[in-house]
């Protein structure tokens, strides 16, 4: 297994690792309900599920 001669000092390792960044979610409007939601996922209006606009299951429940 491998084992390190030397510690890493905690400025070394933190420089590495400052690549590692978390992105906002890419959002859109719909035109249908005008609803902000996240591209390629199903979402929920008043009770109702949408997926590209267009009314998926009507009635569903949110958890």
């Amino acid at each position: 297994m491998a084992h390190p001669k030397r510690k890493i000092s905690k400025t070394r390792r933190d420089k590495r690792r400052t690549h590692y960044k978390t992105e906002a979610p890419q959002l859109a409007t719909c035109a249908t309900t005008g609803t902000v939601h996240v591209y390629h996922r199903a979402y929920y209006v008043e009770g109702d599920m949408y997926y590209k606009g267009k009314l998926i299951v009507e009635g569903a429940k949110a958890e």
